[in-house]
């Protein structure tokens, strides 16, 4: 009773300072990842240069060993109180166990007294770029014994290896998200979190060709906040920009995933529409108009009233037929809205 008392007291132990060593971790992205071919293969040299027939790729996490890549068996994890690997990310850089039912602090362990029967255990840390072992290259035999001087020497290079593939995939994560947010930048209007002025038009031309090459309809829309600037006058540009983002918000959830709806230009805004005819795109720019009409926004406690004046154009295949026209005819539409009176919508050529 008071040895199993001992192991579970040592199946538990943690070092001061294990969450660093998860931090470490975690900042991999690794846990729980699909399976890899080039970490199997890793694992399945362990196994045959150190001539047994277990492998394992393991990563201790808090409360769990999560193994990565095994040879021998199919195994996805252990609880940490139950997996030898757990015992080598305490401070040893190599860790082996000669008889597993000899050592007080495994002889209970669950591959111990259970099939497979595991007996000689022999691993080398899985080390961080900080110093920080996150997991193991370890190898195991249903036999006691232990590895050979060369042995333990190559699965030390192996580990090496296993570590230099953990660090390049994290770091082509890194460089992929990097490369995402960069593009996110280049492309999106900050205020109003729609599409810059420069990627709107790039997106019309791509639509507008498309359009021109499969003749399908193409529409946009132009939308003037009405009287911005007498809101940026009276009230502060904070104010103004609040209201800007409110709309931009508006627009980003009431249109169509293939849709583009960017900033144009202070308080213009627009919105490319693939596949639409004029018809719809009429009917969308009514909506948008009540939406925006309907969106409360403040200046301090007091509610401002925000209306929009909106023009549609739409390809015609004729006089219509590129972006510029485009364009063009949705701000004719746009300059007869305002000048009828604002808060409205006018569509097509007159």
């Amino acid at each position: 009773m008071l040895a199993a008392e001992k192991v579970h007291t040592l199946s538990i132990a943690r070092p001061q300072a294990d969450q660093f060593r998860l931090a470490a971790l975690h900042r991999y992205h690794i846990l729980d990842t699909p399976a890899c071919e080039d970490f199997s293969f890793l694992t399945e040299l362990a196994a045959k240069v150190c001539e047994v027939p277990y492998a394992f790729i393991s990563l201790v996490d808090a409360e769990r060993v999560w193994i990565k890549s095994c040879a021998g068996m199919q195994l996805g994890e252990l609880p940490r109180g139950e997996s030898y690997c757990s015992l080598a990310v305490l401070g040893e850089a190599a860790t082996e166990i000669p008889d597993l039912t000899q050592d007080f602090r495994t002889a209970h362990m669950t591959l111990t007294v259970n099939e497979p029967f595991m007996r000689m255990y022999s691993s080398v840390a899985l080390t961080s770029s900080d110093g920080f072992a996150i997991g193991t290259l370890c190898v195991m035999d249903t036999k006691p014994g232990g590895l050979s001087a060369e042995q333990h020497a190559t699965l030390v290079k192996l580990a090496r290896q296993v570590m230099a593939l953990i660090e390049l995939r994290a770091n082509q994560k890194t460089l992929e998200s990097t490369v995402r947010e960069l593009e996110q930048l280049a492309t999106t209007d900050e205020l109003t979190g729609l599409h810059n002025r420069r990627s709107l038009l790039h997106r019309l031309k791509f639509e507008a060709a498309r359009a021109k090459r499969f003749r399908s309809p193409l529409s946009a829309v132009m939308i003037d906040l009405d009287h911005f600037k007498r809101i940026n006058d009276e009230y502060g540009h904070a104010v103004g920009d609040q209201v800007l983002a409110s709309v931009g918000r508006l627009l980003r959830e009431s249109v169509r995933v293939i849709d583009v709806p960017g900033r144009y230009g202070g308080e213009e805004l627009c919105v490319i529409l693939p596949n639409t005819p004029v018809e719809g795109a009429c009917k969308l720019a009514e909506t948008l108009r009540a939406k925006i009409e309907a969106q409360p926004h403040y200046a301090g406690p007091r509610l401002l009233p925000v209306t929009a004046s909106l023009g549609v154009g739409s390809f015609d295949h004729m006089g219509v037929a590129d972006a510029e026209s485009l364009l063009r005819q949705a701000d004719d539409s746009l300059y007869r809205a305002k000048h009828a009176g604002r808060n409205r919508v006018e569509c097509g050529p007159t």
